[in-house]
C-alpha cells in the first residue's frame, strides 16, 4: 500500500496529511529543528516497516532543499511542487496548513502534482554569490548616486566617470575639503571604498568556483561576454540537456512572448518573465557586450537588432535580440560548441537542434 504524504513547509514548523488506501488519522505538525525532523522521520519508518511506500509533496521555497535532503537521505522519495503551475492552494478559499497539506497529498496520490527541479547543490552556491555581489553592486550605485547629487546642489560640475576611480574619488574630495565641505562627502566615499573592496572578492570567489568550467569557458568565447554575465548565465541554466529545445529554454529564461490563441484570434503580448530574473539579466547584459564589441557590427543578428530599434525602440529590440541569444547559447551548450558567426545562421542553428547533445561538464569543486 502507497502513502502519499502533503507537507505544508514554512520557517519554523511544516504540517503533514497522509492519505492512503485505509485511514490513517495523521495530520499533525513538527518543528523545523532536529528534534521535529526526527520525530517526523521515526513516523514515516514505522509506515515503512509495516510494508507501506511513501511518497512526499512539498512545495518550493526556502527551506525545501534542506527537507528534501533530509528525506531522502532516509530513501523517502520527495516531489517539490512548481508552484507557478500549482495555483489550487493559493486560490483556495479555505486557506490553514492542514487544507494546504491535504490537497497537496491528494493532487500528490493522483500523480497529478506539477515538479520543480531543483538545481544543484554547486549552482546554488553560485547562485548565492552573485546575489550577494548584486546587492553589494546596487549599494555602491545608490551612494555614487547620492554622491552626484549632493555635488550638483553645490554647484560642482561632475561626471559619471568621477567615481569610478580611487583617484577620481579622491579628487573629489580633495575639491571638497578646499572649500570646507569635505565632511560631508568623506563617509559615503569611504562607503563606496568598502563595497568595491567586497565585490572585488566575491569575483575573485566566483572565479575560483567557475576555474576550469567548460560551459563557462564556452560562454566566454562569445564577443562582449565577461566572467560575471558568463556565470549567471551557467548558475541559472544549471544543466542544459533538461530543455528539449531552445523554444523550451527561451520559455524557461522568461524571454517567450505571452501567446493567447482562441479559434481564429491570435494574440501575442509582452514577454512572459517567468523563470530567474538573473537569467533574463543576464542574457539583456550579453546583448549589450556584443554590441559594445566591434566584431559584431557586421553580424546579421546585429544588424537586425540595429533596424528593429528604429522602429520598434531599444526596449524591445534588446529583448528580440536576447530571445534570439539563448537560441545560440542553448545550440553552443548542446552541443558543446564554441561560438562561431556561423551560428547566427538559421541553417547552423536548425542542424544543432537536431544534432546528438554533449553532456555538460559539472562546476569544479
Amino acid at each position: 500500500m502507497r502513502i502519499d504524504i502533503g507537507v505544508d513547509l514554512h520557517t519554523t514548523q511544516f504540517t503533514v496529511y497522509a492519505r492512503g488506501e485505509e485511514k490513517l488519522g495523521v495530520n499533525g505538525q513538527y518543528l523545523t529543528n532536529e528534534e521535529g525532523y526526527m520525530t517526523f522521520l521515526r513516523k514515516l519508518g514505522a509506515w515503512t516497516r509495516s510494508g507501506h511506500d511513501v511518497r512526499i509533496g512539498v512545495e518550493s521555497t526556502g527551506n525545501t532543499r534542506y527537507f528534501k535532503h533530509r528525506m531522502e537521505e532516509k530513501g523517502y522519495p520527495v516531489i517539490v511542487i512548481n508552484t507557478m503551475k500549482f495555483k489550487v492552494i493559493h486560490e483556495s478559499v479555505k486557506k490553514t496548513d492542514k487544507h494546504d497539506a491535504a490537497t497537496i497529498a491528494e493532487f500528490l496520490s493522483k500523480d497529478m502534482l506539477p515538479e520543480s527541479r531543483l538545481c544543484s547543490e554547486a549552482s546554488e552556491h553560485l547562485r548565492r554569490l552573485l546575489k550577494v555581489r548584486s546587492t553589494l553592486v546596487r549599494a555602491r550605485v545608490t551612494v555614487k548616486n547620492q554622491i552626484h547629487g549632493l555635488l550638483v546642489s553645490m554647484g560642482m560640475k561632475d561626471t559619471k566617470a568621477s567615481l569610478q576611480s580611487t583617484r577620481g574619488r579622491q579628487k573629489i574630495l580633495d575639491t571638497l575639503a578646499g572649500a570646507g565641505n569635505g565632511l560631508v562627502v568623506q563617509p559615503l566615499v569611504a562607503t563606496i571604498d568598502r563595497l568595491s573592496e567586497n565585490v572585488k572578492a566575491i569575483e575573485g570567489e566566483i572565479e575560483k568556483l567557475v576555474a576550469g568550467d567548460k560551459v563557462v569557458e564556452l560562454l566566454q568565447t562569445i564577443p562582449g561576454c565577461g566572467p560575471i554575465t558568463a556565470s549567471s548565465i551557467r548558475a541559472y541554466t544549471d544543466d542544459i540537456q533538461r530543455f528539449a529545445n531552445h523554444k523550451k529554454y527561451a520559455s524557461y529564461a522568461g524571454l517567450a512572448p505571452w501567446v493567447q490563441c482562441s479559434n481564429e484570434t491570435e494574440h501575442y503580448g509582452r514577454i512572459t518573465k517567468r523563470g530567474p530574473e538573473e537569467l533574463r539579466t543576464a542574457f539583456v547584459q550579453l546583448v549589450m557586450g556584443i554590441r559594445r564589441s566591434r566584431q559584431s557590427a557586421s553580424w546579421r543578428l546585429m544588424e537586425r537588432y540595429e533596424a528593429m530599434k528604429r522602429v520598434k525602440g531599444s526596449g524591445k529590440s534588446i529583448i528580440a535580440t536576447a530571445r534570439k541569444l539563448s537560441r545560440i547559447v542553448w545550440v553552443m551548450l548542446t552541443r558543446g560548441e564554441e561560438f562561431n558567426v556561423s551560428l547566427m545562421t538559421d541553417r547552423k542553428l536548425e542542424s544543432g537542434a537536431k544534432s546528438m547533445r554533449t553532456s555538460t561538464v559539472t562546476l569544479s569543486a
